[in-house]
């Protein structure tokens, strides 16, 4: 049982900063507005970790790449805790950092998925909503790939369902990704 509650708290705690780490990444990458409620809570929930990243981690073409570092830091923090909660020994420094990135691709996707219904529902209960710029500025990247291809029909745009579809078959990918690669090896 108290493992069980170490868990949960060490995957609550951990999890909003990766994840809010992954949003201020992409809010930085999409140029999306961080002057909103959306944005001020990403910076102040992020700042005390990334303004002393940066002093190591340098930039490169215009990305924040400390930001990715301290994701990635916090996300092998947050599997070394929940090894040493269960106590059945330790993975070799390789599986932890393969596990570390898939683990970071998996909380990217998820975050993807959140961000469009997010986007989606304030489209139609709250349009001018001010923080609807930054889900729009986050998603437009995304959607615009399939509005090449996919016209709205009949004023309904589909790119939505589409980016959701796409990003729940890489989690399917990823969720799968250690029987491929043990396959690949037999």
């Amino acid at each position: 049982m108290f493992v069980e509650i170490g868990q949960l708290i060490v995957k609550t705690v951990f999890g909003i900063l990766v994840f809010a780490l992954l949003a201020r990444f992409w809010m930085q990458w999409a140029r999306a507005p961080f002057r909103n409620p959306v944005g001020q809570f990403v910076m102040a929930l992020t700042d005390w970790a990334v303004l002393p990243a940066r002093r190591v981690v340098p930039g490169f073409r215009g990305q924040d790449l400390a930001t990715l570092a301290v994701a990635f830091v916090a996300e092998g923090a947050m599997l070394t805790a929940l090894y040493a909660l269960v106590g059945r020994g330790w993975p070799w420094v390789g599986g932890l950092f393969l596990q570390t990135v898939v683990e970071l691709l998996r909380d990217a996707l998820q975050l993807v998925i959140f961000v469009v219904l997010v986007n989606v529902v304030m489209s139609w209960v709250a349009p001018y909503n001010p923080a609807g710029a930054v889900f729009n500025a986050l998603t437009r990247p995304l959607y615009g790939v399939f509005r090449r291809f996919i016209p709205p029909i009949g004023a309904i745009d589909l790119s939505p369902l589409f980016v959701i579809v796409v990003a729940q078959v890489l989690l399917i990918v990823l969720d799968n990704l250690p029987r491929l690669v043990a396959g690949a090896f037999t």
